[in-house]
């Protein structure tokens, strides 16, 4: 299956949970795609004694997994894109939406 995934928060927790999904599904077969957005875009750095983020986009970045970052949302936190995480826009979400078979919003 060809899994989206749009994450627009930053909250540790919630963050982190998303990013676990995303390494699972990458794990047990599934294509998956990341769309960050909003404060979503902050993730990459984002760690936690508990609820790491920064470590689960490592894990799914060494899957080979596939991360877009909106860039108007980068731009206005005054952040750029990265190798993890290179910027993409709207129409890039879009396009990941309709190559989805199933999208998930965290």
């Amino acid at each position: 299956m060809k899994i989206g995934i749009i994450i627009e928060t930053k909250e540790f927790e919630k963050a982190w949970n998303a990013m676990r999904f995303a390494v699972t599904a990458k794990k047990t077969g599934h294509e998956v795609k990341v769309f960050l957005m909003g404060e979503g875009v902050e993730i990459e750095n984002q760690t936690h004694e508990k609820f790491d983020a920064a470590v689960q986009v490592k894990a799914f970045h060494e899957l080979d997994g596939e991360i877009l970052a909106c860039g108007t949302c980068l731009k206005s936190r005054n952040m750029g894109g990265t190798e993890v995480c290179p910027i993409n826009t709207m129409v890039d979400c879009v396009e990941m939406v309709e190559w989805a078979d199933k999208t998930v919003t965290f």
